[in-house]
């Protein structure tokens, strides 16, 4: 068992497995906030050179996944309430754009996807598997997502979720607010089916200000007055 509990990817040989299989360690918990990343212990873990490893960390940093300090190395990032309100609040504004495009374009298929995934989510929590949890609830999203045909925001989209699925781990403690999780998703999703645009923002909204509720209620006010003053 390696340090990090990390598990080395079918191939050791790229840069973007290396990638991957930190910030899977990263999103799931494995390397806390705020925990140095000591390269050679990462290569040493994934069976490594050190060269993809150093590639892979610069990638990260790009994301603002990983913060690289002169003489003191990378580290995670560490959680803060400034951070925490900065993504959701980017995350309402980015995600509430797409949302309402799909609304125009969601169709049978792209709804059917969209349930599968929740259903995925929901036997994967059941299980325990958090990782498997935490992809079918990017799929969901992101099917509905894809709906909007916008593909520079989908771009744009990536750093703000990934940073949130850090603080997003912290509320499936709870079992009862999974199933509130589950009821927001279906909302989301019928709204977009139902070609109301509107009702599918204010969905997605009020989803994602639950998940800051359900980590800090103060930060999720906080969100609220800046929606407040750009009239959201």
């Amino acid at each position: 068992m390696s340090k990090h509990g990390l598990s080395a990817p079918e191939r050791t040989t790229t840069t973007d497995q290396a990638r991957e299989a930190i910030l899977r360690a990263i999103l799931d918990g494995r390397i806390p906030s705020g925990s140095p990343l000591r390269l050679q212990q990462l290569a040493d873990d994934l069976g490594m050179s050190m060269m993809p490893i150093r590639e892979a960390i610069r990638h990260l940093e790009a994301t603002g996944i990983i913060e690289v300090e002169r003489h003191r190395g990378a580290r995670v990032r560490p959680l803060s309430d400034d951070d925490l309100a900065d993504t959701y609040f980017t995350r309402i504004m980015l995600e509430g754009t797409l949302v309402r495009q799909a609304a125009f374009s969601v169709d049978d298929t792209v709804a059917s996807d969209a349930m599968q995934a929740l259903d995925a989510q929901q036997l994967a929590l059941q299980l325990g598997d958090r990782t498997a949890a935490r992809i079918a609830h990017e799929k969901f999203h992101f099917t509905i997502y894809r709906a909007a045909d916008l593909s520079w925001l989908m771009r744009s989209i990536g750093p703000t979720w990934q940073n949130s699925e850090r603080y997003r781990a912290h509320a499936l403690a709870d079992e009862a607010g999974v199933a509130v999780r589950r009821t927001e998703h279906e909302s989301i999703l019928a709204a977009c089916v139902a070609r109301d645009p509107d009702r599918a923002v204010h969905a997605l909204q009020e989803h994602l200000l639950a998940t800051v509720q359900g980590i800090d209620p103060a930060i999720a006010d906080r969100i609220r007055e800046r929606l407040a003053v750009h009239g959201r």
